[in-house]
């Protein structure tokens, strides 16, 4: 008789893999190699988006917490912003905490900190 043939692996391996890359629009609109200058008026409603999205699967789409901490000026006061703008940049060893590096420049770190820190704002 004819043997079954099994499902290919690497669409199964892929597949999951894929769905961790960054959406195109924020892929295509990377500023990595930024002079430190400041996100534009289009950049910043992407970065917003970003946040709220992205950082809200694990923050919580509110950013009142989740798997991850909050995100919440009160929750962040008494944190370091360039220790917060490290562990955008770089993210958490051990933990699911990604860093962002590949994705945002340094200076939009600084931005969504900056936001963070006095209330980040809506879409």
């Amino acid at each position: 008789m004819f043997a079954m043939k099994k499902p290919p692996l690497l669409p199964i391996v892929l597949l999951p893999a894929l769905l961790c890359l960054p959406p195109p629009a924020l892929a295509e609109t990377t500023n990595a190699d930024t002079d430190g200058a400041q996100p534009g008026a289009k950049r910043r409603v992407e970065l917003v988006r970003m946040v709220r999205q992205d950082c809200g699967s694990c923050h919580g789409m509110t950013l009142k917490g989740g798997l991850g901490s909050p995100l919440l000026p009160e929750n962040l006061r008494d944190k370091p912003a360039d220790g917060l703008v490290a562990t955008i940049m770089q993210g958490r060893p051990g933990t699911a905490m990604p860093p962002w590096q590949a994705i945002i420049s340094e200076a939009e770190a600084e931005w969504i900190v900056a936001r963070l820190l006095t209330g980040f704002p809506q879409e």
